[in-house]
């Protein structure tokens, strides 16, 4: 979950036309880890390993058998099951960060462009060893839920050759491991489709809402829960607030992320409390390498939304001719994006005027580059929790056939960053795909403002106004007269510190202020000041900065 640094190496210095050219044959069928695609030779310099697609011959099941019984090694079993399950592995150099005292060797494993945990070692091979061991408990309970079945051997002989077309599968090498995940494809929008449906049926005069759904699912062995959402798509009209009860982006992937937050905090004090049983459902577990907590071994963090972000992932659909592509048309086309009242403009655009709008906030493309690096938990959480990242984000929009602009604007504009960044951060590359929708967008004007919310343990869901920023009346969910959502900064701040009572953290309870709270998160504050100086330096623009005085509030 925490790896090394990207595998493209090249990104630095190049200009934006050579960076979209190398990329064009990207689809969204195969995925191949940029390496692959802009080094093909680079490989002693790369000191990487790769195991490529081979004919299945055992079982996946006796494999790992034999590596629970211990009759071989993590790394074995993972080149085994590259050659069988048909997936691309690497087991990669990268580099050691934070405080770490003495000198280290650094690998990480990476299965399909997704990278998993950074392992450490006096030696190459000691670190390679725990890269393996490592990525095997986040791996292989997503391995048992596909239900892989292999090809019963045969005494026949082949038939002789028949010359025909090349199949997809020789074409891209990498199709293989695409179609194995097309059943957790399915699983994840239909387990968003089924709570959306729930949610509507017990209010259906909000259901014109649900066309711009977006949902943070967690899979386990046991299958896919959703556990946080959101609809959405506007930023308030009024002035930022200085209390911390009004809602500035209310658009679905910001809404969604805010109620995962919920679901963290909730989950945190279940960890923290006296009673064991909350404490063992907790979803976290104690990490003695950080001090922090973590994830516990075989869950994961899934992205659905249902229409593609705003910003630079739809500007990329592309009107990008490799051919004559110029500097400033890509400047624009994935250069970092604001978002006004339902419009999104580059940075570099003209035709905006930042001085006559109240409030503008970075797009819904940009936010979610910057979490694939810090990690969806913000600011106030790192002080409790490691980073935490998704692993894919499916896209069900209907309109939308290509993804590459996402791929672009989500990982590579932040290739190579991970060396630079404070320990437990990284640039997670996540698997992008498209799915099936689970909503369709609705013409009822009347609420075409409105957003609603939810997470799992939720009576009942909230609705926003986006233009307000504030709780309608008509809710089902109202925290009081005032109609502050549950998902403003003055809420997060309020959960933030029962956290902190429930764990103990006295230098937590004494903060005066929300912004001095977000600024003792010293680690986060130094890689979120990384990223900003990275895309800045790489030609995206300069990143947004907030009046701090919005955020100087107290409770």
């Amino acid at each position: 979950m925490f790896p090394g640094r990207g595998s493209f190496q090249g990104s630095r210095g190049a200009s934006f036309s050579q960076i979209l050219r190398k990329n064009l044959p990207v689809t969204t069928e195969s995925f191949k880890p940029l390496a692959t695609l802009t080094h093909p030779t680079n490989d002693v310099f790369n000191q990487q390993e790769k195991s490529y697609a081979a004919k299945p011959t055992v079982s996946p099941k006796v494999l790992i058998d034999k590596y629970t019984q211990g009759e071989t090694h993590a790394v074995s079993l993972l080149h085994q099951l590259a050659q069988v399950l048909q997936f691309h592995l690497e087991i990669k150099e990268t580099v050691t960060t934070g405080n770490i005292q003495g000198f280290y060797f650094a690998f990480c494993v990476v299965i399909d462009g997704v990278e998993y945990k950074t392992g450490m070692g006096i030696t190459k091979k000691e670190a390679r060893l725990k890269a393996a061991q490592l990525a095997l408990p986040d791996l292989l309970p997503t391995l048992e839920s596909l239900n892989y079945v292999l090809p019963e051997a045969s005494d026949v002989p082949p038939p002789l050759p028949v010359k025909e077309k090349p199949s997809i599968s020789d074409i891209h090498p990498c199709r293989a491991i695409h179609e194995r995940k097309s059943s957790v494809n399915l699983q994840i929008p239909q387990a968003v489709k089924n709570q959306l449906t729930k949610l509507m049926n017990s209010h259906p005069e909000f259901s014109a809402c649900a066309g711009t759904t977006a949902a943070f699912i967690i899979q386990t062995s046991s299958g896919c829960e959703v556990v946080a959402l959101g609809t959405g798509n506007f930023n308030t009209k009024e002035s930022a607030s200085m209390s911390g009860r009004i809602v500035h982006d209310s658009h679905a992937v910001v809404t969604a992320r805010r109620s995962l937050m919920r679901f963290l905090y909730r989950h945190l004090l279940m960890f923290f409390s006296k009673t064991a049983n909350l404490t063992e459902k907790s979803i976290f577990q104690q990490n003695s390498s950080s001090g922090l907590l973590s994830l516990k071994n075989g869950i994961t963090l899934h992205l659905y939304v249902n229409q593609l972000p705003k910003g630079a992932a739809i500007s990329s659909k592309l009107r990008l001719n490799p051919l004559s592509i110029s500097a400033w048309q890509v400047n624009n086309e994935i250069s970092l994006h604001l978002s006004v009242e339902g419009k999104v403009f580059s940075v570099f655009s003209s035709s905006f005027d930042q001085s006559t709008s109240k409030v503008v906030s970075m797009s819904a493309t940009d936010k979610l580059t910057q979490w694939q690096v810090l990690g969806y938990q913000g600011a106030l959480l790192s002080h409790f929790i490691e980073p935490v990242y998704v692993q894919s984000i499916l896209i069900g929009d209907i309109d939308c056939s290509d993804i590459r602009g996402m791929k672009i604007s989500v990982s590579q504009r932040v290739e190579g960053i991970t060396s630079q960044l404070p320990m437990f951060y990284c640039m997670m590359r996540p698997y992008i795909s498209l799915v099936p929708s689970v909503a369709t967008n609705s013409a009822d004007k009347c609420q075409l403002t409105y957003g609603i919310n939810w997470s799992e343990g939720d009576s009942s869901l909230e609705v926003v106004d986006g233009l307000e920023g504030k709780t309608v009346e008509q809710s089902p969910f109202k925290s009081g007269p005032a109609l502050a959502s549950r998902l403003c900064k003055a809420a997060m701040l309020h959960r933030f510190r029962l956290v902190a009572k429930e764990a103990q953290r006295q230098d937590l309870l004494a903060t005066s202020s929300y912004t001095e709270a977000k600024r003792m998160a010293k680690p986060y504050q130094e890689a979120k000041n990384v990223l900003r100086a990275f895309l800045l330096q790489q030609g995206f623009g300069s990143w947004l900065t907030k009046l701090s005085v919005s955020d100087n509030f107290n409770m």
